[in-house]
């Protein structure tokens, strides 16, 4: 797809994968700043996008549209060691001058005050991309601030030092202001306590492995790299702090180590979790890793997923006719979105442009492009912290994610169907599809009908996961949950295990408790009719012998419209289903008929034969456990 800026030539040399150098990188940056500043107030203290408005309000959009921006300016600017020919930080020191100057005033340009997060809190989230894009930019920007000014923009910053964030990552925020006025000589007995509790709570969410839950339950998703990791080693790394960047650099490398993997060979990231309209802030931290030397990846492997996540959406319609980043995915998507979406939301995808502050001479922009994990060979990867499973299959490029650990339930909220949310409760992800809608029928899911009501997936309870060269499994527990009617039925709960191997996705469940006369049904990948994607799902015990096609009319982020393949059976007391599913991409060829040559139920579990090599695979409940012997 065309976009409405020019670009450098390609060059396929030194970028065979992509084409993008850093040059690239600065004229995308170029381009959505000058696409965004064309929606400035007249003091240029708000940038008011285009656009549906948020929960928080058009005024709170506005400081959105300003801070997110600046962030990309930030990076811009400071990558260059202050050259700023396009006069970026000219506009923002207008800005900050207007926006602070009566702030809370119901005028054209004054900025909301930050409040807690539950009475006016999304103006904190912009204080930290405010403080980041002034602690980046300061020889040049900040030094030459009226004293004035100055003194008003801590004083506006400091409300998020003194009223309360979301139990979650916002804690970073206060975070990273604090860590800006520190560097600027303003620090306090304040900014310490803020740096303190922030760092403290990181503490509590870390998983090990690389892996930190966004708060005090188990979500796990993108806000690992592009704030989790991002803001405590990108202070470390600004403030020249050694012992901070080698504790929290080393947990950057574990994180990477399985990230890295969760690209797709077209450079889509994994689309699961919130907040998906941020784009390719996914490939923040692989940038901050090149950046900082913390990092597995090779220089070269490391432009290529950064560059190939950038160009991934450039090239497929993110950007409106106006240059300006819409809401959704490729393009316009309302049910990528949250109720805290508005205009200039997707502008955290500034976050990437943390690559441009490694300086031309990096290695990250002079080696030569290297394959993507995926790339190089197959690969499953069990991730033990968040009770994930990977799964990588380099003929098609696409990756997979089986969720058996992260949804997005607080530990103080009941399992309520009515909060379902198909960006977590759904068993399998990849790089080449989309959960389908609530209001459609829900893909990779599982779900008991109970008089004809059916169950939906909400706190998921992770029971293990392990492999070996070239298969894995992950397995975990719920419990289902109804919208209508009873909200639950006492005694029952679903055991799901999914084995990788190849292609091919195992799924295993056990349903213990159901009462007499219910169903059960389970469904695989939701793909388009035109698309070069084949998706799979037979039953192989526990199922009526034939899949149907089902329809999804609001189709996904990637499709606008959608089928999939669906099984059903009969439950009643303790039953055992099995099913093989896959989803595969030309120009591969998967024949997920037949794969498997026998299955042997028994009482406390399943065993199958492979087809191709005769290799054994068994799962067993109680406890759950999976064995795998080659043929």
């Amino acid at each position: 797809m065309s976009i409405p800026f020019e670009l450098p030539t390609e060059d396929r040399a030194s970028s065979p994968y992509t084409g993008y150098t850093r040059a690239h990188w600065e004229a995308v940056a170029d381009g959505l700043l000058w696409a965004a500043w064309r929606w400035s107030t007249p003091g240029r203290a708000l940038l008011d996008l285009p656009g549906r408005p948020s929960r928080s309000g058009v005024r709170s959009d506005g400081l959105e549209g300003f801070a997110r921006t600046f962030l990309a300016a930030g990076f811009r600017v400071a990558g260059a060691d202050g050259a700023d020919p396009h006069g970026w930080l000219d506009r923002y020191a207008e800005g900050l001058a207007s926006g602070t100057r009566t702030p809370g005033r119901d005028d054209t340009e004054s900025w909301p005050l930050i409040l807690d997060h539950d009475v006016q809190g999304q103006p904190m989230v912009e204080s930290a991309s405010v403080a980041l894009g002034l602690r980046l930019t300061a020889p040049w920007l900040w030094k030459h601030l009226d004293s004035g000014v100055q003194d008003r923009v801590e004083e506006w910053l400091r409300g998020a030092l003194r009223h309360v964030p979301a139990p979650n990552n916002w804690y970073l925020f206060p975070y990273t202001v604090a860590g800006f006025l520190e560097s600027v000589g303003r620090g306090d007995a304040e900014t310490a306590a803020a740096r303190h509790r922030a760092l403290e709570l990181m503490e509590g969410w870390y998983r090990g492995g690389g892996w930190y839950a966004d708060g005090d339950g188990r979500a796990f998703d993108h806000y690992n790299g592009w704030a989790l990791h991002l803001y405590p080693v990108l202070d470390a790394h600004l403030g020249g702090d050694t012992d901070a960047l080698a504790r929290y650099g080393d947990r950057l490398r574990a994180h990477l180590d399985g990230f890295a993997l969760m690209f797709g060979s077209d450079g889509a990231p994994l689309h699961f979790g919130r907040s998906l309209t941020y784009r390719f802030a996914a490939s923040a931290a692989v940038g901050l890793g090149a950046l900082t030397g913390h990092t597995p990846l090779t220089p070269g492997a490391s432009r290529r997923l950064v560059s190939g996540s950038l160009r991934y959406f450039v090239d497929r319609g993110a950007l409106t006719d106006e240059g300006v980043l819409s809401l959704g995915w490729y393009g316009p998507h309302e049910a990528t979105l949250q109720p805290y979406s508005g205009p200039a939301s997707p502008y955290w995808a500034s976050k990437a442009f943390v690559s441009l502050l490694a300086p031309a001479d990096h290695p990250l922009w002079t080696a030569p492009e290297e394959p993507a994990p995926v790339e190089v060979a197959d690969r499953v990867l069990a991730l033990p912290a968040p009770g994930l499973l990977v799964q990588a299959t380099r003929a098609d490029g696409i990756v997979r994610l089986h969720n058996h650990g992260s949804d997005h339930v607080r530990p103080h909220e009941g399992e309520s169907a009515a909060e379902d949310d198909p960006y977590y409760g759904r068993q399998a992800y990849s790089t080449r599809t989309g959960p389908t809608a609530r209001e459609n029928v829900a893909d990779n899911h599982l779900s008991v009908e109970v008089n004809g009501r059916s169950s939906v997936r909400r706190r998921v309870h992770p029971l293990g996961t392990g492999g070996g060269d070239g298969w894995g499994w992950a397995a975990s527990w719920h419990r289902p949950v109804f919208v209508s009617g009873p909200p639950m039925v006492p005694g029952l709960r679903v055991e799901s295990v999914t084995v990788a191997r190849g292609p091919y996705e195992l799924r295993v469940h056990r349903v213990v408790g159901a009462p007499a006369g219910a169903r059960v049904t389970h469904t695989g990948w939701a793909t388009g009719p035109e698309e070069p994607l084949t998706s799979t799902l037979d039953g192989l015990h526990g199922w009526e012998p034939e899949a149907e096609t089902v329809r999804a009319p609001q189709g996904t982020a990637y499709v606008p419209w959608a089928e999939l393949p669906r099984l059903s059976g009969t439950a009643g007391g303790t039953s055992v289903h099995v099913a093989l599913a896959a989803l595969t991409g030309a120009p591969a060829s998967v024949p997920a008929d037949g794969a498997i040559a026998e299955v042997l139920p028994g009482e406390d579990g399943v065993e199958v034969v492979w087809t191709a090599d005769g290799a054994r695979t068994r799962v067993s409940f109680e406890p759950v456990a999976v064995t795998h012997t080659e043929g």
